[in-house]
Formats: structure tokens, C-alpha cells, sequence
């Protein structure tokens, strides 16, 4: 859920909220380190005065060492405490918008982009974490000057008005500075984001990439932001180099301002020898913008993250109810569901109802919005219009944990998540036993080749190559271990050798009683064994029934003539790129053994 603190200019406050202790603690340890710097050129010009009366010294050069270390340490000090504030922001800004990128769901990527998405998560958050740093070390820089003009007004305030007639010239310098590097940090980061974008899209194609040869085509492609990221540093250098020259072009004619004038003063005996030492030293304080410039430049780069990271936020994640599940059998309704994706209407006044305990395949043409159903039916994403209704309960008003534990999902491409197999089959909201998930994966026909793994079950998953056909039977295993009301299988026998996916189809639909299950199918023989087939066409249900009735039309079999040929194509493809997409032989072989 969208909050204040997620919009651009509120995100900067809850970072420093989140960090304000140890942003406090920096602030102070850096002002104690700036205030002895600040004393000592007038402990210094004391001791001088001293020495040249011929007077005791001794005490005043202790307090001069003691300042020397005491500012040492708190220079230290201020190191390690900037080091664990920015790695505190940094992660927390970082589980942030991980929690939210992932309750956006597929918006996330459909509004930014997944490489863009990854760019602002490492990147953009590493960036906007030093922020409180940064922040603390400008305040901080702040009393160098300010306490440099206090001090040259308690020494003589002809030094102090010296140096203020030249002040605004510097303050405005600064403030065209802050805005320029902004602008610039913010170029920067967006090519960066862009330049990530098409990364992650090549990486992902990489295999059709090969089979077409394109390399060349897509590198370049790939790295055509480079230029203008080029550009965009280079500019952020210049406006840096520019002030830094324009400040010392300005600096050292004050300080000479200053000099002159404390020279002037001590011929006329208003100001003694080491009082012009230390005006010498504070007016090098007033006028050290060269500090304030990088800590400025640091403000703006970390500033321009943050407004990068809140676009994120500010996109609004689902909202979850307080409700619960009464007793039923997992009865779906769709009624009234528009949505869309990209711009694009793809349901369009969907009225669906699924029975309870019934199996119910969705067929279509590609491109018919098949996926997209599937997915609003187990509210991975909200329609546009209209509702979902199971067991008589909106699933707008479930709580999170009843509605994931009353969905499973499978998937034609299952992310398997964990350390090992048993890690990935168990994972979701409420981990299964040990015997449910041995019974799951028996039911997947996953069972005998992970056990023929090194280690069964106890497998690392980085040591178990799978073909495309075992990772799908795995995730089918996951979702049967998974339990719950409601069973959506999104393509998820696609990989599937023909004899592998007949014993899962006939496990699966054979089955008697058991939960909802809703198939998106592309071959006739799951639709036939299906209670019922919803017939999507244009966006719309075009006809709800039995397979053989539907079959008699020549439309409803042109749909799987067309998704033959298009799985025909995708299998030629991926034996040419030498992948392991598609039907696996080994799926074959090992079916048939």
C-alpha cells in the first residue's frame, strides 16, 4: 500500500527518520570535530602571543595537541559511523523496495522494466543510502564557515564584514551548483536505468539472440545508451569542476581581502600577532567552499536516487481485507473482469463461473489473454474492472495469508526458490511435511529422477541440472504440496514429455473430489478430460462446455491447430540454439523408461 512517505519529496524524511539516531550522532561528532578545528587556530595564535611575550606557554601547547587528537579521533570516529549509516539506509531502502517491487507484482516490471527495476535496487538504493551521511557531514561543513565569520568578528569585526561582502557571491554559486548537479545525477541514473533495461532483455532472449545470429545486432542495441551516459558524467564533472574553479577564484581574493585588512589592523595595534595567525586560519574556515561543493555534490547525486526510488513506491500496491474463507468447496466467479496490459484492453467483460471441485481448462489463441486470466483469478494481479469472487468472498477483502493459503499456482517457467529440492517444494506461507511433499512429487512424476540426484532431496539446486521438462515437474509438485482451495496450472505442462503429461493430466483431472483446478491448455487431449472448457476469444468467454461439444465447431478447432504449430516452431527453435527449452529428450527417454 501506497503511504506519504512514499512520494518523491517525502521518501528523504522517512530515510532520515529510519537512520535519525545514527544521523544525529554522525551530525554531532562531525560539529565536535569542526568545533575543534575552529578552536584551534585561536589556541594556536594564544600560544604564539605567549611565546613572543617571553610568557609561560607550556599549558597552551598541551591544549593545542589536545585539540589536534581530539579532532583526530572525531574524524575517525565520523568515518565509521558514515560507513554503518549508509549501510543501514542502504538496506533498508533496499528490503523496501524489494517488498514493494514484489507486491506490485507484474506492474513492476510492466511500468519500469525489469533491468531498470534491478538498477534502482542495487544502484539507486546504495545511492540514496548516503543521503543521512551526507546530509549530516553538509551541517556539518556549514559551521566551518559560520563559526569562521563568528570567530573573525570576536577577533575584529572589520575581518568579519571583510568577508560577509563576498558571501553572497558564494552562496549564490552554491545554490546554481546544488540545482545543476541534480539535473545531472539524475540524467545519469536514468541512462544507467535504460542501459540496464535493455541488458536484462538480451539476457533474458539469449537464446533466440544465438539461434538468429543477431550478437552483433543485440550488443549494440544493448550499449546505444552509452553515449549519452558518457554525456551525462561528463556534464556532471564540468558543473563540479566549474564551481570548484569558480569558488577558488572567489576564495583566495577574500582571504586576501582578510589579510590585508588584519595587516592593516595590527600596524595600527588593533590586533596582535597571533590574533593575525588565526584570522589567517579562519578566513581559510570562512571561505572553504571546496568541502561544502562535494558534500553538495554527494546531496544532489543521492537526492536524484531517492526521487528514482519513490517513483516505484508511489505505485500503488494491492490492498489486502481483513476477511476470511468460510467452509466450501472453492467455487470461482469472475464477474464483469476487464484488464489490461501495456495500454491494451485484453479481458474485456469476462463472466466466468467455476464449481467447486470441478476442473475447468481455458483455451484460446495466443494472445486472447489465457495468462492474464489465470493470474486475476488467484489475484496475482487486479483487474481494471469487475470483480473476483471465491466461495462468495471478494478476493479484494482476504487477508494475504488466507488468500495465498486457498491459491496454489504452477507455472510453465517455475521460479524454483531455496537452497535445496526439499527448500523449493516446501516453499510458500505454511511449509508442507516431509510425506506431503514425497506424495506431491510422486503425483508430478518428480519423485524417481530426484531421488537419482547425489543427495535425493537434500540436493542443492545449484548441483541439480534439470531440463525444462523437470524444473516444470517440480513446480507442479510444489503447487500440489501446496494444498488450498483452488489449483491454477498457467501452461504448466508444456515442457512435458506426451507420456509424462498423460499420467500428470490423468493424476490430476481423474482424481475425484479435490480442489478447483483451473488449466490453461493447449492441447486437445487436457481439454478433453477437463469438466468443462472456457472458450476465450477477442478478449471475451466466447462459449463455456463440454470439450466434444465445442469440438464440432471448426473455430474451437482451429485454436489447437494453431497452438500445435506455434509448439512445433518453439521446439524447432530451441533444438537449434542447442537449448533446454521446450520438450526435453530426456523428458522422452526417461518417460518411456
Amino acid at each position: 500500500m501506497t503511504t506519504p512517505d512514499d512520494a518523491p519529496g517525502r521518501l528523504p524524511h522517512a530515510v532520515l527518520r529510519h537512520s535519525g539516531a545514527r544521523a544525529a550522532a554522525l551530525c554531532a561528532a562531525n560539529t565536535a570535530a569542526t568545533a575543534a578545528g575552529l578552536l584551534l587556530p585561536a589556541a594556536l595564535g594564544h600560544t604564539l602571543d605567549l611565546l613572543l611575550a617571553h610568557a609561560p606557554a607550556a599549558r597552551w601547547l598541551v591544549c593545542c595537541a589536545a585539540l589536534v587528537l581530539l579532532a583526530t579521533v572525531l574524524e575517525a570516529a565520523t568515518e565509521v559511523l558514515g560507513g554503518t549509516l549508509g549501510a543501514r539506509s542502504t538496506a533498508w531502502l533496499r528490503r523496501r523496495m524489494t517488498d514493494h517491487v514484489l507486491a506490485l507484482g507484474p506492474r513492476a516490471t510492466g511500468r519500469f522494466g525489469a533491468g531498470d527495476l534491478v538498477a534502482r535496487l542495487v544502484g539507486g538504493s546504495a545511492q540514496a543510502g548516503t543521503a543521512p551521511g551526507a546530509l549530516a557531514a553538509l551541517l556539518a561543513a556549514l559551521a566551518g564557515p559560520v563559526g569562521g565569520v563568528v570567530a573573525l568578528g570576536l577577533i575584529d569585526p572589520w575581518l568579519a564584514a571583510v568577508l560577509l561582502a563576498g558571501a553572497p557571491v558564494l552562496a549564490l554559486l552554491l545554490r546554481a551548483f546544488a540545482r545543476d548537479t541534480s539535473a545531472c545525477a539524475a540524467d545519469y541514473q536514468r541512462e544507467q536505468g535504460t542501459l540496464a533495461t535493455g541488458l536484462a532483455e538480451a539476457v533474458g532472449g539469449h537464446r533466440t539472440i544465438r539461434a538468429a545470429g543477431a550478437e552483433d545486432r543485440e550488443a549494440a542495441r544493448v550499449l546505444a545508451p552509452l553515449p549519452r551516459l558518457s554525456a551525462s558524467g561528463h556534464r556532471m564533472w564540468r558543473v563540479q569542476g566549474r564551481a570548484a574553479a569558480q569558488a577558488v577564484t572567489v576564495a583566495p581574493l577574500l582571504n586576501l581581502g582578510v589579510l590585508a585588512v588584519a595587516g592593516l589592523r595590527l600596524s595600527q595595534h588593533q590586533v596582535s600577532v597571533g590574533e593575525l595567525l588565526a584570522a589567517s586560519r579562519y578566513a581559510v574556515l570562512a571561505t572553504g567552499v571546496g568541502v561544502l561543493v562535494g558534500q553538495l555534490a554527494a546531496l544532489g547525486r543521492a537526492r536524484a536516487a531517492t526521487t528514482r526510488l519513490a517513483e516505484v513506491l508511489a505505485e500503488a500496491a494491492p490492498a489486502h481485507g481483513t476477511g476470511s474463507l468460510p467452509p466450501g468447496p472453492g467455487r470461482l466467479e469472475l464477474r464483469g473482469v476487464r484488464a489490461g496490459r501495456g495500454g491494451r484492453t485484453v479481458l474485456d467483460g469476462v463472466d466466468l463461473v467455476v464449481p467447486g471441485g470441478t476442473v475447468l481448462a481455458v483455451v484460446g489463441r495466443s494472445g486472447t489473454g489465457k495468462s492474464l486470466l489465470a493470474e486475476v483469478a488467484g489475484r496475482l494481479t487486479d483487474p481494471d474492472a469487475g470483480e473476483v469472487v471465491l466461495d462468495g468472498v471478494p478476493l479484494r477483502d482476504l487477508r494475504h495469508a488466507e488468500l495465498r493459503g486457498a491459491v496454489g499456482y504452477a507455472f510453465a517457467r517455475p521460479a524454483l526458490l531455496g537452497t535445496t529440492i526439499e527448500d523449493t517444494l516446501r516453499f510458500g506461507l505454511a511449509a508442507p511435511s516431509q510425506a506431503a511433499v514425497r506424495a506431491a512429487a510422486r503425483r508430478a512424476c518428480a519423485d524417481d529422477f530426484v531421488r537419482r540426484l547425489p543427495h535425493g532431496y537434500a540436493t542443492r539446486l545449484a548441483d541439480a541440472p534439470r531440463s525444462g521438462g523437470e524444473s516444470q515437474r517440480l513446480g507442479l509438485a510444489r503447487a500440489f504440496a501446496h494444498g488450498g482451495r483452488l489449483l491454477i496450472l498457467d501452461d504448466a505442462l508444456s515442457s512435458l514429455d506426451t507420456i509424462t503429461e498423460r499420467h500428470i493430466t490423468r493424476s490430476l483431472l481423474d482424481a475425484g473430489p479435490g480442489p478447483t483446478r483451473l488449466l490453461i491448455a493447449h492441447r486437445a487431449a487436457t481439454a478433453a478430460r477437463a469438466d468443462a472448457v472456457a472458450w476465450l476469444d477477442g478478449g471475451r468467454v466466447r462459449a463455456v462446455g463440454p470439450h466434444r461439444e465445442l469440438w464440432r465447431q471448426a473455430e474451437y478447432r482451429a485454436v489447437f491447430e494453431a497452438a500445435e504449430e506455434a509448439e512445433e516452431e518453439a521446439t524447432e527453435e530451441a533444438a537449434e540454439a542447442g537449448s533446454g527449452a521446450g520438450r526435453d529428450p530426456r523428458d522422452e527417454t526417461e518417460a518411456r523408461a
